[in-house]
This record gives C-alpha cells, structure tokens and sequence, in this order.
C-alpha cells in the first residue's frame, strides 16, 4: 500500500501526460478534415490559444512567462536555454508548487491516505453502473492498481490515473521520470545560479479544489475519462504535438470532440462538466496567481530586476487566462517567437 501510495505521490506531482517512452499516434492528425477544422476553429476563437513564451511589462517591472509541460519533451532544452537571460536577470522564479511544497504533498498523501481514498463512503463499483465498473477496474488493473483498492479512490483521482496508460504507470514508479520535465529543469537552473523559487499557491491547492463537487459531478468525471483510458499513449503523443507547435488550446477542443463521441454523455453534460473543470483547474487559480506574479514583478522592479513564472501551458489563453487577467490590468503582453 506504501509503495503504491508513493507512486502516486510523484504522479499527483506530475500532472497529465508522460513523453518518456511510451509512443503512441497523434489523435487530432488522425481526425477527418472537417474535426481537424472543428477543433482548430475552435481553438482559434481563443485569445492566446497559441505560444508558450510572452513576456508582461508594466512601467519599469516586467515578468517573462513560459507555459510548462510536466514531462519530458524534444523541445525543453531550447526552452531553458532561450529562458537563460531572464533567469539571470530575475530576482525569483514563480512556479505552481516549489520544492518545498512538493515535499510537503508528498508526505501528507504517505501519512493522510484519506486525501486520495475515501474508507467510509459507497464504493465506486456501488456509485458506477456494472458496465462502468468493469471497464474501470479493468482499466485500473491494467496500471498496476489492484481493483479492491480502486474502488476506494476518490473519483477525481481515479480520473486522473485512468489519463496515464499502463506503460506511463509503470516507468513513473521512478522518481527520476518526473525530472526532465521543464518545471523540474527550470528549478535545477534556477538553484544552480542561486535564483530563489517561490511557490504560486498553497501544496493543498488541488486537493482541496475538488472538495465541492457533487456525487453526481464525480461520477461524470469518471465516465467523461473512461475513452481515454484505452488510448492513453496516444493522447500524450496527441498533448506532445500540440504544445511542439505552441497549439495550446488544441488540446482541450479535442477532449471535447472526444468527450462528444465517446463518453456517452450528452453534448450539454460534457460542456457542463467541461466548463465546471476549466473553473476549477483553471480560472480559479489563475485570477489567484495574479496578485503574487504582479507583487513580485514589482518589487524585483525597484531593484531593477524582474521575475520568471512557469506554469502549466493551459494556464495562457481564454478570457481568464493568465494573459488575459494581466491585460486587463494594464500590462502589456507580448509573445516571444
């Protein structure tokens, strides 16, 4: 139960998707013409939807931005590298959760169980029809997790584990999987020229933003994830690709196509549970980083510095995106090619 419970600590750390070795088709690219064009149009109608480096200026403070990606990819090498000067330039980097707090999710989740299994309530296979059931458990057991602990998961939880494939589960038991991804690379450069990292938000942040959704809501989220789950390999190369390009917003038009086709949903309870997702992983926190990114921008200004902040890629477009919430308070953003 440890062993298990410390694999899916550094899970919990690491977000979706998994490059590493596991190697499957680009989804979108496998779409007909018209979806392909569904999805890009969509997307398109999106402010920011495409580029993971810009740069916010305000007066005399500034704060480069990279949109990050968890995992390992071709392209964060360059990424770091591009980043460098403004490293070097910076008075601390703002991350979604630094060191210190990752030390701390790790530990509460080996001493808390109950943060990620509920021992009291219905279980899943009492909470999901006898179809769901199986293709969960099948699913679970295919990743290494035993059906009998499965059913005991908190349902947003289990969710997100059905989102990595069997190949994902079992390379990311290693510690090491999860240091190549630019978060990760970006801490190590920042502790190597004795940048301070600072944290964006509380270790608890994700665990507590789940505690308000409805039996029924959790019950979706399981459902919405089960088509993936079968073609987990292929969704990542699908998530690779897509940030390769800088087509972020991509990404989540497809896993609402998807969504549409497969969850066996209707249209109206995918974009319910969609929009109820974007709120909480999304808008939430991102009106919440404003104050602190904003904060230490001008601080660093008055030292003649400026700050970096990294954080997931999804975090940049949309009217509530990061860029969008700085715009609206009068900075000036700017892509950087």
């Amino acid at each position: 139960m440890k062993t298990v419970l410390a694999a899916s600590a550094l899970m919990f750390l690491a977000g979706s998707g998994f490059a590493g070795e596991c190697v499957g088709e680009n989804l979108i690219a496998a779409l007909p013409g018209e979806d392909r064009a569904w999805i890009r149009d969509r997307a398109e109608a999106v402010p920011y939807h495409q580029g993971i480096l810009w740069r916010a200026e305000k007066g005399d403070a500034w704060i480069s931005i990279v949109g990050t990606y968890h995992f390992d990819h071709a392209m964060h090498p360059a990424t770091v590298a591009r980043l460098q000067p403004d490293l070097a330039a910076a008075d601390r980097l703002l991350v979604e959760m630094g060191p210190e707090e990752e030390a701390q999710l790790q530990a509460a989740m080996l001493s808390d169980p109950t943060l990620i299994m509920d021992p009291t309530g219905p279980t899943l296979p009492e909470r999901l029809s006898e179809p769901q059931w199986q293709e969960v458990s099948a699913a679970m057991e295919a990743r290494g997790v035993p059906a009998v602990m499965a059913s005991r998961m908190r349902p947003w939880y289990l969710a997100m584990l059905m989102g990595f494939s069997p190949c994902a589960m079992q390379q990311l038991t290693q510690e090491s999987a999860l240091l190549n991804g630019l978060d990760k690379r970006l801490m190590a450069e920042a502790e190597t020229i004795g940048l301070p990292v600072e944290a964006l938000e509380p270790w608890d942040t994700v665990i507590q933003m789940f505690g308000n959704l409805t039996p029924q809501e959790e019950v979706e989220m399981i459902v919405y994830s089960l088509p993936m789950a079968g073609y987990a390999d292929d969704y990542t190369t699908t998530m690779d690709d897509a940030y390769a390009a800088g087509d972020i917003w991509q990404i989540w038009e497809f896993g609402r196509l998807d969504g549409y086709r497969n969850s066996g949903l209707t249209e109206g309870e995918v974009d319910e549970m969609l929009a109820e997702a974007e709120q909480i992983l999304m808008h939430d926190r991102n009106r919440a980083w404003i104050d602190p990114m904003t904060g230490a921008a001008n601080m660093a200004a008055a030292s003649g510095k400026g700050v970096v902040a990294a954080f997931g890629a999804l975090h940049l477009p949309g009217e509530k995106g990061v860029l969008r919430l700085l715009e609206q308070e009068g900075w000036t953003i700017e892509r950087v090619e």
